[in-house]
């Protein structure tokens, strides 16, 4: 169910791509069965080819891994995580429209990070 800029993530992947991330990552937290889930799947690629270079997008398979979900409190899905620094930044549940995902990355993205290299 990941688009071209989307990337699979799971259990045993998340630390490395999500958690030691030097962008910004959006996690989409579905299952194959939720309705809304699929109706906003074409906005989170839309995400994702918009904000590329600038935030790493990545989708969890809540069925298929439960570890996660667990760990961040998962209780309902749709769910969008955006983590920046290793931590969780902002969070959406259930189905939004696009712009009130993009006000969220906005507000991540422009939010000083906790480390700046280049300063």
């Amino acid at each position: 169910m990941a688009g071209l800029a989307v990337v699979e993530v799971n259990d045993a992947s998340f630390e490395q791509e999500v958690l030691q991330s030097d962008q910004p990552v959006l996690v989409d937290f579905w299952a194959a069965w939720c309705g809304p889930c699929k109706a906003l799947s074409p906005i989170v690629d839309e995400v994702a080819s918009e904000y590329s270079g600038k935030l790493k997008v990545m989708k969890m398979d809540v069925d298929r891994n439960q570890a996660t979900p667990m760990r961040y409190g998962i209780r309902g899905i749709p769910a969008l995580l955006l983590f920046k620094g290793g931590k969780v930044a902002d969070q959406i549940v259930g189905y939004v429209p696009k712009d009130t995902i993009a006000r969220s990355i906005a507000r991540v993205i422009e939010s000083p990070s906790v480390a700046r290299v280049n300063e």
